[in-house]
């Protein structure tokens, strides 16, 4: 059963697990399963999706119950009042605030505008030796994407040298392959965390928030970042 954050007549909000994609892609012929079936299975009705998730992202993912609403809330999405939050664990120190005006290729080799601002929610330094380091440093930290390019906060922070742990191929090699020998861990930790937007139809505003999943909350006390 998929998690329901929110659900009214007009629409419907999920916490999308890892792995899961979001409808059928050729991109992945592995997939069996899909957000966008599994949805309409569960609740009975048609469902439109609004935007897409990374398959390796969690998190806030939205469906119009009609393709009107669909479409409205996509020009929504777009307005700069409607933020954004996603929750990722980083390699090293992150600074304490940074914003990145930093253009994207993308696959049809176009260059595209994009931004996102980060903020630090905590540091940490854990007694488990890296290379020719004696300790690892991982902060925990909040993106905030103003534009919606294709894996944007995850280039962004490959270009800031601060990878995303788990993320594949734009992340670490080398903390992968740690992860994955010391904890048993393959996750992507990025997770699509907060929401604010306005209601399609009654202009309401909403604040959605999705929890993190078993394994973000196991990494987070294990790097001692909770």
């Amino acid at each position: 059963m998929l998690e329901i954050i929110y659900q009214d007549e007009y629409m419907v909000v999920i916490n999308k697990p890892h792995g899961l994609l979001v409808h059928k892609s050729s991109l992945a012929a592995d997939a069996e399963e899909f957000a966008l079936q599994l949805l309409r299975d569960q609740i009975k009705k048609k469902v439109f999706p609004v935007h897409r998730l990374d398959r390796k992202t969690s998190g806030l993912l939205l469906f119009g119950l009609s393709g009107e609403v669909a479409s409205k809330i996509q020009a929504i999405m777009e307005k700069p009042e409607t933020q954004k939050t996603y929750t990722a664990i980083v390699r090293g120190y992150f600074p304490d605030e940074i914003e990145l005006d930093y253009p994207l290729i993308n696959d049809k080799g176009k260059k595209q505008e994009a931004f996102t601002a980060f903020k630090t929610i905590k540091r940490s330094e854990i007694d488990v030796a890296f290379g020719k380091f004696r300790t690892s440093r991982y902060s925990l930290i909040n993106a905030y994407p103003k534009t919606g390019r294709m894996h944007q906060i995850r280039k962004h922070l490959k270009h800031l040298r601060h990878p995303i742990i788990g993320d594949r191929p734009h992340g670490c090699n080398k903390q992968n392959k740690l992860f994955k020998e010391k904890w048993e861990m393959m996750t992507m930790l990025l997770h699509a965390t907060e929401l604010n937007i306005k209601h399609p139809i009654t202009n309401a505003p909403l604040k959605l928030q999705a929890p993190f999943f078993s394994t973000f909350n196991q990494m987070m006390n294990t790097l001692e970042l909770s």
